[in-house]
């Protein structure tokens, strides 16, 4: 995963193609399990598929895609959000999840 700072961020969110976007916060143990289920499918694609920004560092980026709570993978196209995922189930769920945006 690549971590995001504030003006790539900006552009990497509004980008011509889709990102797929794992924002969370350092203290947040469930964001660390996330972060568990997506590298499991970084190594399933042997390639990075998530971009990573951490929410306390981007606070105006949190507050324009309305992002409501950590872990979450903000999915977007030029800028638009195509799709918010909050629910880390589990690996198959989120591979299912991803498929339609690789």
């Amino acid at each position: 995963m690549q971590n995001l700072i504030q003006n790539e961020a900006a552009r990497v969110l509004s980008s011509d193609e889709k990102t797929m976007t794992f924002i969370h916060s350092p203290f947040c143990g469930t964001c660390h399990l996330a972060r568990k289920m997506l590298t499991t499918l970084e190594e399933m694609y042997e390639k990075p598929l998530f971009k990573e920004m951490n929410a306390s560092l981007h606070p105006s980026l949190m507050e324009h895609y309305r992002v409501e709570s950590v872990p979450c993978l903000l999915i977007t196209h030029k800028g638009e959000v195509l799709e918010k995922v909050y629910a880390f189930q589990s690996v198959p769920h989120m591979y299912e999840k991803i498929i339609p945006y690789l």
